[in-house]
């Protein structure tokens, strides 16, 4: 992490413009650090700082902005500028910057590019958001079958340089076809004589461009890869995902979800770089959805109107008892997402975890209301203590089995299941908790 000293070190150079000392505090500073101050910068002044690196330098640093932020600075930049910067980039975070781009400015780019460089951007660019084709690389290293060990070492010596990794080697045929995979470690300890295809791994673990980005970091984290082999419907290597885009693919996926757990909208920008629209834009429609909703809460507390009246204690416990259900719905609705997102549960488990939900809501509504029967009796008397008690019970229950249906029925119709989460599933349980509790006052107070 940049520390303070080296960033008030580069606010004092800057502000002397003392090219000298830029030139070495960009250097001596890691890139991801560097990245993270040029982000907090204007785009006109974080292009100024990149400038001070070598190229190669500034395209490793460009790597670890946002697209957001890549963007502002492209905006910025002079068309060759930002075509040597496209050269020099990683074959991925070229592609997505380029399709963040203008058409205009897109156009510019490729014109200044070499045909092959182009054809590799347009391939990665035309890929869907989403799939494993989005986030893929093509810089890596491959071997033709039928190659022996010496030829082969050879062949990574030359193509290292402009590959991502070089710790996982894949293996074609005359087709283009993937046939097997050699690490390096394996490669270094063969016989120079030997041939690859007697050293390589066959049992291979590959996916299509087209499954969903999600499911390549599954595969990469499940089987503990370094590089996960993507290819065409004809078996052809068309790029690799390293463990690396798939932690930012998961990491990504996290904070979507989370969003969305909090009825939160999407979005491309860190909630540092959001802008005042963006945010309200995000969050405004679920909010007013969900005031709507909550009406209906109002409007089941009016229809009790005259027991409240006569029996005010009653209002009381209301907050108390419908938080109670909520938090129970939002707990379950947490543990049934995260399970359906790591694969741990799937549809067809909904019977059994349904009956395993309904016991353990039991439990818990019962301790709970065992917590606070005491409070109840000494506030209204053995009737209130009663009415307070079954109602815990019977919300916590339902609550529950609210946040365990809801994000399997939203599924079922495909929806992503963390809509579910949060401020949704809180409002549907604070509705039926309402109705529960002054149903069970109107049963045992006779009103």
């Amino acid at each position: 992490m940049i520390s303070v000293e080296q960033v008030a070190s580069l606010h004092k150079a800057m502000a002397e413009d003392d090219t000298l000392v830029l030139e070495q505090l960009v250097i001596d500073i890691q890139p991801a650090d560097l990245a993270e101050f040029v982000r907090n910068q204007l785009p006109e002044l974080g292009l100024k700082i990149l400038t001070y690196l070598p190229l190669e330098a500034r395209a490793d640093v460009f790597g670890y902005l946002g697209v957001a932020s890549q963007c502002a600075l492209a905006e910025e930049m002079t068309e060759k500028g930002l075509s040597q910067l496209f050269v020099h980039m990683n074959s991925d975070e070229r592609a997505d910057l380029f399709n963040g781009l203008s058409e205009i400015k897109r156009q510019s780019i490729l014109r200044r590019l070499a045909k092959e460089e182009r054809e590799d951007i347009r391939r990665l660019a035309s890929y869907e958001e989403g799939t494993t084709g989005s986030v893929m690389s093509s810089d890596y290293v491959t071997l033709m079958a039928g190659t022996d060990v010496a030829q082969a070492l050879e062949v990574v010596r030359h193509t290292a340089p402009n590959a991502e990794t070089i710790y996982q080697i894949f293996i074609l045929n005359e087709k283009k076809q993937l046939v097997g995979v050699l690490s390096l470690r394996q490669l270094i300890l063969a016989k120079p004589e030997a041939l690859i295809d007697k050293e390589m791994t066959k049992e291979l673990v590959s996916i299509h461009a087209n499954e969903t980005r999600e499911e390549a970091a599954r595969l990469i984290s499940r089987y503990d890869l370094l590089a996960l082999p993507v290819v065409d419907d004809n078996q052809c290597l068309v790029g690799i995902v390293t463990y690396d885009d798939a932690m930012d693919v998961a990491e990504a996926e996290a904070t979507e979800d989370m969003h969305r757990g909090a009825s939160i909208g999407p979005s491309n920008e860190g909630f540092g770089q959001a802008s005042i629209r963006s945010l309200y834009t995000r969050r405004v429609n679920w909010l007013v959805l969900l005031v709507f909703a909550n009406i209906l809460s109002g409007a089941g507390i009016a229809f009790y109107e005259e027991m409240i009246e006569a029996y005010v204690v009653l209002v009381f416990f209301l907050p108390l008892l419908v938080a109670s259900g909520g938090n129970a719905g939002s707990q379950a609705s947490t543990l049934m997402i995260r399970g359906l997102a790591t694969g741990d549960i799937a549809i067809k488990n909904w019977g059994r975890l349904f009956i395993r939900e309904l016991i353990v809501a039991s439990f818990l509504g019962l301790t709970m209301a065992v917590a606070i029967i005491g409070i109840g009796f000494w506030r209204g008397g053995i009737e209130i203590a009663q009415v307070v008690a079954y109602s815990m019970l019977a919300i916590v229950l339902v609550g529950s089995l609210i946040g365990l249906t809801l994000p399997f029925l939203l599924l079922k119709v495909g929806w992503d299941p963390a809509t579910a989460s949060g401020p949704l599933v809180t409002s549907i349980a604070d509705i039926i908790g309402v109705l529960i509790y002054f149903a069970i006052a109107t049963s045992i107070l006779a009103f």
